[in-house]
């Protein structure tokens, strides 16, 4: 690539490129590592993992690679209130727990470790980068952040959201425009006020605060990468992208899914997670998350946990019907090769893309 950021450099890195943290398994020990290899910033998506696990993958990562790598974690949320009842929720997922040879579902607990526990894990990791989504961490985990020299990215779907991530101690921002696949980081407003595109919200927020902005959403390619930078960004985030790549840790027939989509086949659900997030549509999100009955969809976590052994059996037997297919708007971009390949591709577009420009009439 024919250009540095101020970004790249305090983070060393060779290419303004940042592998989405993908929370869940899609980003392994792997993936993390060949990105970094290849000049690019990988991240741990931690926000699932008990401290062990972060401990042991941080581990893993460190053995394979000495770049600069990142970890991410979900700003703490306040715990859901229990639902009056469960009987709707369970009954509209017990036919697919069937299908797959399960008992039938339970209302789940909250589970999972306690955010400071993951906090501690995180810190001892050996990252260099610390990314959070959902929120903003209270200011006594940013300290301890701070004070380890680790460099703090916060994800914003708004303006206004961005301002008060630099605010608190950000020293970068990532735009997660409506095109991103996955979970929804909107803290600040309602999930529909935060369905910015991200060609209007990047050159609205790199206006709006005097910390680097990192775009994501939509982004598959060079041309992606050169517009961004066009905008104002300082480096892009990509996710959907790097799940196709063969070090990627989710079942072949979520990539294959992937790679066969087309741009007006995701779109927003709460039926897998109980959060709004990006996905390929398929036959779960379809009978699940109908508006004749919203109480039928526990609120995150519940709907996670409640799901998750659906999922889990589903990726075993690989029925992709059932499995949450997070995913971009930018899906028909999407290819198949190693992380090391795709990023030198990525390098190559993107300066073709900026040579065009720079010749054309």
């Amino acid at each position: 690539m024919p250009f540095q950021t101020a970004l790249t450099q305090r983070l060393g890195l060779a290419h303004p490129i940042i592998q989405a943290p993908l929370a869940g398994g899609g980003d392994t020990p792997d993936l993390v590592a060949a990105v970094c290899e290849a000049g690019a910033l990988g991240f741990i998506g931690a926000a699932y993992l008990t401290p062990d696990q972060i401990t042991e993958v941080s581990r893993v990562v460190r053995t394979r690679t000495t770049r600069p790598f990142g970890i991410n974690l979900f700003a703490p949320l306040p715990a859901p209130d229990k639902p009056k009842d469960v009987g709707p929720a369970l009954e509209r997922v017990a036919p697919f727990y069937a299908e797959v040879g399960l008992p039938p579902p339970a209302l789940p607990t909250s589970g999972g470790s306690s955010f400071d526990a993951q906090l501690s894990a995180a810190l001892e990791s050996g990252a260099s980068v610390f990314s959070f989504t959902f929120g903003i961490f209270l200011a006594s985990a940013i300290e301890a952040i701070k004070a380890r020299g680790m460099f703090l990215i916060g994800t914003a779907t708004t303006v206004e959201e961005a301002v008060a991530l630099e605010r608190a101690g950000a020293d970068a921002v990532v735009t997660q425009g409506s095109e991103a696949g996955g979970h929804r980081g909107t803290f600040a407003g309602t999930f529909e006020s935060g369905m910015v595109g991200t060609m209007a919200l990047v050159p609205q927020v790199v206006d709006a605060v005097t910390v680097p902005v990192i775009a994501s959403g939509g982004i598959m390619d060079g041309r992606g990468i050169a517009a961004a930078m066009a905008l104002g960004a300082s480096a892009v985030q990509m996710g959907t992208a790097f799940l196709t790549c063969d070090e990627a840790g989710i079942p072949e027939v979520y990539k294959q899914t992937i790679l066969t989509a087309r741009e007006h086949e995701t779109r927003l659900t709460r039926a897998f997670s109980g959060r709004p997030a990006r996905g390929i549509v398929n036959r779960f999100m379809k009978e699940v998350d109908r508006a004749d009955a919203p109480e039928a969809i526990l609120s995150f976590p519940l709907q996670n946990a409640l799901t998750r052994p659906l999922r889990s059996a589903a990726a075993k037997q690989g029925r992709a019907e059932f499995l949450s297919l997070w995913a971009g708007q930018g899906v028909r971009l999407a290819r198949r090769q190693s992380a090391a390949k795709f990023i030198g591709e990525l390098a190559e577009e993107t300066e073709a893309a900026i040579r065009r420009l720079a010749t054309s009439d």
